[in-house]
């Protein structure tokens, strides 16, 4: 059980007619007045325990100055990682096809006809990815998003649900995701953003 409005967050250890006992995760313990429950909202993680996942919802921004057209270097590049070489290869079959319809000249404009960008194929990555991770479990939603753009770069939203339960492990799981992806997001020529950037140092008073 969580509720902030009374400084509770934990186990529910015994409940009476007029108050509800919870050990807090760090082993105090909070009495609640029975009618609160009743008449103040809180949240209940019993569903949590006794479903097949824990809910991961987290997003890395995109500094938005990195996002680009692809190259076909880029994309030669891009089609050795490993999870989305077969995506590679049926995305330009889809954008040569479309573009040869078009009537498109190779010399002409890149931003005339389809290309792809290293944002959607980063996106793409994270998706399969997380599709091939062994403590993802597979059952339940997979989503890679992008979220509204707010002046703090490009928020890119993982939502998943890991196997395992246990906050120690679950907390374990997903640093490991967000390690990898902050790590890897270089190798499709994307910064994450920060603020301020330490690259320029036009911030720099």
């Amino acid at each position: 059980l969580e509720m902030p409005s009374h400084n509770a967050d934990g186990n529910v250890e015994q409940i009476g007619l007029t108050t509800v006992k919870v050990r807090n995760w760090d082993n105090t313990v909070t009495t609640i007045p029975t009618y609160a429950l009743i008449s103040q909202s809180f949240k209940n993680w019993q569903g949590m325990q006794e479903s097949a996942g824990r809910r991961i919802k987290r997003s890395l921004r995109i500094d938005t100055n990195t996002i680009q057209l692809c190259t076909p270097e880029m994309l030669n590049r891009f089609s050795e990682i490993e999870h989305i070489t077969a995506y590679i290869e049926k995305k330009k079959e889809k954008v040569d096809d479309w573009n040869a319809r078009l009537g498109e000249l190779p010399n002409k404009s890149r931003v005339n006809g389809r290309r792809l960008t290293n944002i959607g194929t980063f996106r793409a990555y994270v998706d399969a990815y997380l599709r091939n991770h062994p403590e993802i479990n597979q059952d339940l939603t997979i989503i890679v998003r992008q979220l509204a753009p707010d002046g703090m770069g490009l928020p890119i939203e993982v939502y998943c649900f890991s196997k395992n339960k246990n906050w120690a492990v679950y907390e374990d799981v997903q640093s490991d995701i967000f390690d990898h992806l902050l790590a890897v997001a270089r190798e499709f020529d994307l910064r994450v953003f920060q603020q301020p950037p330490g690259f320029d140092s036009s911030w720099i008073g």
